[in-house]
């Protein structure tokens, strides 16, 4: 398995902005650590050794921290010099990567997946790109993803209220070669330029995990992150 993952972490936190002021979202607290410690604790669990950072707003108060900290596994970090979008930061990223496979990972979402599982899944179906789909009910936050019989993605359905579904837990498996033979522009959307075309190609596979979800973006998960990371004791 590949040990090496990139980190998603320049978003800009509009929507936390009223509960965690002045900070880039992977940084907003819970108990005594911020999110990333949290997530960081999981990517080394998961076997990953190596984090790629990629980085844009108050970036520097995530480097600080990290140089702070004795993390359990090699962090490195890239900054965007300006914002490029959640393909552009992957992009971005890719070059500190050393190997040719890696795992990407969204810096506000805390997903509980077998990362060795998802691994041998996407060795399996000889896929390009995998993503780990979250089994859900009764939402309207998050957009639906559709599986064929051979788990290969067939659709991305727009947000609207669904009674049960599979949506993107913003954990993704792909490689370099994939990646870079898509001439990609250096600002872009990952969901529009990578993921939508994928789909209509028959490219993408859905690897289905029904363990723990969360995303920080909003106030209301923020406070219901705190509860379930903090007292799990990590």
């Amino acid at each position: 398995m590949t040990q090496e993952c990139i980190v998603l972490a320049g978003g800009l936190g509009t929507r936390l902005r009223s509960v965690v002021a002045n900070k880039p979202k992977c940084m907003a607290p819970l108990g005594a650590h911020p999110f990333l410690y949290y997530l960081l604790q999981y990517l080394h669990r998961q076997g990953i050794t190596h984090a790629v950072l990629s980085l844009g707003y108050l970036s520097e108060q995530v480097i600080d921290w990290c140089n702070s900290m004795e993390l359990p596994l090699r962090v490195s970090f890239t900054v965007e010099p300006e914002p490029l979008g959640t393909g552009g930061g992957i992009i971005h990223a890719l070059p500190a990567i050393t190997g040719e496979e890696v795992f990407i990972v969204n810096g506000d979402t805390y997903f509980d997946v077998n990362l060795a599982a998802l691994y041998q899944f996407h060795q399996a179906q000889q896929s390009p790109l995998s993503l780990a789909l979250k089994p859900m009910q009764q939402f309207d936050r998050y957009g639906s993803i559709e599986l064929d019989a051979q788990q290969k993605i067939t659709a991305f359905h727009e947000k609207q209220y669904c009674e049960n579904g599979l949506i993107n837990g913003g954990i993704y498996l792909t490689n370099k070669h994939f990646l870079k033979s898509l001439a990609l522009p250096e600002k872009f959307s990952f969901e529009k330029e990578v993921l939508e075309p994928g789909v209509a190609a028959g490219q993408l596979y859905g690897f289905v995990s029904d363990t723990y979800f969360i995303d920080i973006g909003i106030p209301e998960d923020y406070e219901t992150a705190k509860k379930y990371l903090v007292t799990a004791k990590h």
